[in-house]
């Protein structure tokens, strides 16, 4: 019996190795922008602050030779703040910056220099989507949504039906007319498939359950035909989604179900 080199060995690992990396999904977001001067020259070396205060986070980083900065690997949600400081310049910071699953925001920002006496200046910024960053069509549902827009069933289902592309009558699990089980459900990055392979394509859907309650979610992407080699494992959609994280701010939802007679109506297209 041929014993396994060290070679067949290594490449096999690096095989399995790899596989793993295709089959992971999306978690977190990613901030990047350029710093310049009132001149719409490139400020190198500046300090750029991202800080998101009620959940401890707070990143330094500083901009290349030609002003840009970049900072991949963030939390989803916010709000963020971006404090940029370099010497001559007068401080700012870019408020109110909300950072959606799997994209990455834009904040470019403008300075002024300490020897121009303003007062009574109210500094604002806005933050865009790099349009040329995404990967193919999606649909980003924030946490703002699903805390603002109704729901029957107290189900993601309520909302990533809000996709384009998904099915009416399928109560939104049918995505680019493909059924429900050739879809790929992803939870803070693990498959969340319904591993016995029946009709519902979460665990629990046979029972109308659902295995994650609604308000544990923060953020839902669904992914239709990315070209992002991360993105795999299936042809109908990628539905990757991520729970809240603490923060110091202690906050609780409450809701009721109510239905009466006043509720049922007594005819059928105009017939009693």
């Amino acid at each position: 019996m041929r014993t396994p080199t060290f070679t067949s060995l290594f490449l096999a690992f690096i095989g399995l190795f790899s596989t793993a990396l295709l089959n992971a999904q999306v978690t977190t977001a990613t901030i990047s922008g350029t710093v310049t001067g009132t001149d719409g020259k490139a400020l190198p070396a500046a300090t750029v602050r991202i800080a998101f205060p009620n959940a401890g986070i707070n990143k330094l980083t500083t901009t290349q030779s030609n002003g840009s900065f970049l900072m991949p690997n963030l939390r989803v949600g916010g709000p963020y703040q971006v404090t940029v400081t370099f010497s001559g310049y007068q401080e700012k910071t870019v408020n109110d910056i909300i950072l959606e699953l799997g994209q990455n925001t834009s904040v470019d920002v403008k300075i002024e220099t300490t020897a121009v006496s303003l007062e009574g200046v109210v500094l604002t910024g806005k933050s865009t989507l790099f349009n040329n960053q995404r990967t193919g069509a999606s649909t980003n549902i924030s946490s703002r949504q699903i805390r603002q827009l109704p729901t029957i069933s107290r189900s993601a289902d309520d909302y990533t039906r809000l996709t384009p592309s998904a099915s009416a009558t399928i109560n939104g699990t049918s995505f680019a007319g493909r059924n429900g089980q050739y879809n790929n459900y992803s939870l803070d990055g693990a498959v969340f498939n319904n591993p016995f392979g029946l009709d519902a394509p979460t665990p629990g859907g046979q029972t109308s359950s659902q295995p994650v309650s609604l308000d544990a979610i923060d953020q839902i992407q669904v992914n239709i035909a990315p070209y992002d080699v991360t993105q795999a494992g299936f042809t109908g959609a990628g539905i990757n989604t991520v729970t809240k994280s603490g923060s110091n701010i202690t906050t609780g939802t409450i809701y009721g179900f109510y239905r009466n007679e006043g509720l049922t109506g007594k005819k059928v297209d105009g017939t009693a």
